[in-house]
């Protein structure tokens, strides 16, 4: 099979994973039936994580640890935010939309989206964290490359997979 693909830009990968914090906690995952399958090299996931694929095949087994600062960053105290408990209400706004430890879908002065978790209620403000969830943290990989192929010209127009277990439009 000399001629199998390896991971490279562009390429679409296939992968199973796990995900492990430094303490041990699984953080995320995808077997064999439900793989992660992303376009390499487009910053569809951590650029310090594709530069670890590089080069692998499919059948390939890996596992490596990335820095916060290689992966999410450190937790930012400036993205620690008391909001008006007010703008959580209104006739547009689910009734028990807000809870500690809730993710809620939110936008910033620009309209751009981001999520922010609930980490306080108080009687007129809100504290929110809009850190990502693993900023921060130590991301310990470990997993198989399942497929390498050619992304079409469509995907790589559209920026995402195609087909089974991609996107459907």
């Amino acid at each position: 099979m000399s001629n199998q693909l390896s991971v490279a830009a562009n390429r679409v990968v296939s992968l199973s994973y796990t995900l492990l914090l430094s303490n041990g906690e699984l953080a995320d995952e995808a077997d064999a039936e439900n793989p992660l399958l992303f376009i390499h090299g487009i910053g569809q996931t951590l650029e310090a994580f594709d530069a670890q694929l590089d080069g692998m095949k499919a059948g390939d087994k890996f596992a490596f640890a990335l820095s916060a600062e290689n992966a999410y960053g450190d937790s930012n105290p400036n993205f620690v935010v008391d909001l008006p408990l007010n703008i959580f209400e209104g006739p547009d706004v689910p009734a028990d939309i807000l809870s500690v430890g809730a993710t809620l879908p939110m936008q910033d002065q620009d309209g751009n989206p981001m999520d922010g978790r609930v980490l306080e209620i108080g009687t007129e403000t809100v504290k929110m964290d809009f850190n990502h969830p693993l900023a921060g943290e130590e991301l310990h990989f470990k997993g198989e490359i399942l497929e390498v192929r050619e992304a079409t010209a469509e995907e790589l127009d559209h920026g995402h997979v195609h087909g089974p277990g991609g996107h459907h439009h």
